[in-house]
């Protein structure tokens, strides 16, 4: 599987012939080096959604409008559908959508969840990804809070967490994440985008290194293979 940082919490994953995007926020993200023309040319499958904020929410409906499964809660879905999306797989937390490719399984987050014009979004979410035997969970946008060692006990390959503070946890409460996930790797998200996200992601990996986890800083654009 081969994971690509867009900057911000996006990210691609290329898993065999498919191509899933996570919280495709492509324009208007400053450090995203590629264009929104380019990844839709991509045939983007899927894009998964942990939250309803424009800087996760993104581009879905473009995406959407090509073609591309919208997976998240009922009120994104509902949205995505009333705003032009022909494919959508609503669900909850503690629901599971099965896909050809693997499966996403929705966990909560604390934060809140609206779309850009106001409209609720629903319960933010995280997401536990399977697929080609690998397992990893995208936090969205949260703090630490102790059910993360129930997500851990699933055993994780991979964590992708956010470090920026301000709206989110900083990298040391990232890094205590860490002690109940249990991942393999880890890679800090949600940082640098703008001055208010000042949480320093070296600080984060400084502390995944100290317990063992093998850190992942990327640069957007940059991807890894797990």
């Amino acid at each position: 599987m081969r994971i690509t940082y867009y900057g911000q919490s996006a990210f691609l994953l290329e898993i065999g012939e498919h191509t899933v995007l996570i919280d495709p926020f492509i324009q208007g993200n400053p450090r995203c080096p590629v264009s929104l023309e380019e990844l839709l040319g991509r045939s983007v499958g899927a894009v998964l959604v942990t939250h309803a904020h424009g800087d996760h929410w993104g581009n879905t409906l473009d995406f959407a409008r090509a073609g591309a499964l919208v997976v998240g809660t009922a009120e994104i879905g509902n949205y995505a559908q009333k705003n032009g999306a022909e494919r959508v797989a609503p669900a909850n937390i503690g629901g599971t959508v099965r896909l050809p490719w693997g499966s996403v399984y929705l966990t909560p987050a604390w934060h809140s969840s609206s779309f850009p014009d106001g409209t609720y979004g629903g319960m933010p979410t995280g997401l536990v990804i399977e697929a080609e035997g690998k397992r990893l969970y995208h936090a969205g946008d949260t703090c630490l809070f102790g059910d993360m060692r129930l997500i851990g006990e699933r055993g994780l390959d991979l964590a992708m967490l956010p470090v920026g503070d301000s709206y989110t946890m900083g990298p040391e409460e990232a890094a205590r994440c860490l002690d109940l996930l249990q991942p393999r790797h880890a890679v800090p998200m949600h940082y640098a985008t703008f001055p208010p996200l000042f949480g320093d992601p070296e600080v984060f990996a400084q502390g995944a290194r100290e317990r063992g986890v093998e850190p992942h800083v990327l640069q957007p654009g940059e991807s890894f293979e797990l």
